[in-house]
Parts: C-alpha cells; structure tokens; sequence
C-alpha cells in the first residue's frame, strides 16, 4: 500500500511538472493565447498541486482496478493501453468539446491532442513499470 501511495503521488507530481513544461514553453504559451480572455489573472499553485496529487493517486488507482482487463501481458504494454485509455477520455473527449464550444484555432486543439498523448504515455508506462495489483 505504501507503494501505491508513493507512486501514485510520484505520479501526481510528474503529472504537474509536465502539465506546467507543456503549457510554459513558448509553443504551449501561443496556443494557450485563444484562451487568454477567459483564462485566471494568476494560478493557485497549491491548489494546482494539491489536485495534481489527487489525479496521480486516482488514476494510479484506476490503473490497479482495471489492470486485469488491460491488454497485453504486463509492464509496459498494460501501461500504454491504459494511457490510451485515459488520453481518449481525458484529451480527445475535451478537445472535441472545446471544438464545438469555442473558437479555438485547429493548430491550439492539435498541441493539446499531441502533448496530451505524450503525457498520458508518461504516465502509462510509469504505472505499467512499477504497479500492480496488491
């Protein structure tokens, strides 16, 4: 159990650092700028960490419920399959809503398809290398 507390924190922590080195670099600052009217003045940084921990612990948790019926036969294939997975639903279903919603320029909606898939890879291969049901 403890194992999964680290990891799942590890993963939470990970999942921060890369949500901030996507949207900080000048390519994810110009795609984040269609989003600039409605964006926060400031970011609640404890909070973002805090909610970060939080995901790394769910889906570290989720990846443990579900790792029976994830394809393949360990490690980093699971991993992957689950990232993919979480990249449809968490990436591919917000990128389409954001579509129909918004004007948001194709080239902002295909930075967050991409980095999304890196970053749910990310955390696969994190979770199919080191967890498994208890």
């Amino acid at each position: 159990m403890i194992r999964f507390i680290l990891i799942g924190l590890g993963g939470g922590l990970l999942f921060g650092i890369v949500d901030g080195l996507i949207g900080a670099n000048p390519m994810g600052r110009r795609m984040a700028q269609p989003y600039g009217p409605i964006a926060r003045e400031s970011i609640r940084i404890v909070t973002g960490i805090v909610i970060d921990l939080f995901y790394g612990l769910a889906m570290a948790g989720v990846f443990i419920l579900l790792y029976e019926s994830l394809p393949g036969d360990g490690g980093i294939l699971k991993g992957l399959g689950y990232a993919l997975g979480i990249w449809f639903f968490r990436v591919v279903m917000y990128v389409v809503s954001h579509w129909m919603t918004f004007r948001i320029p194709t080239s902002s909606l295909v930075y967050t398809l991409v980095t999304g898939a890196m970053e749910m890879a990310l955390l696969g291969v994190l979770y199919g290398l080191t967890l498994t049901p208890f």
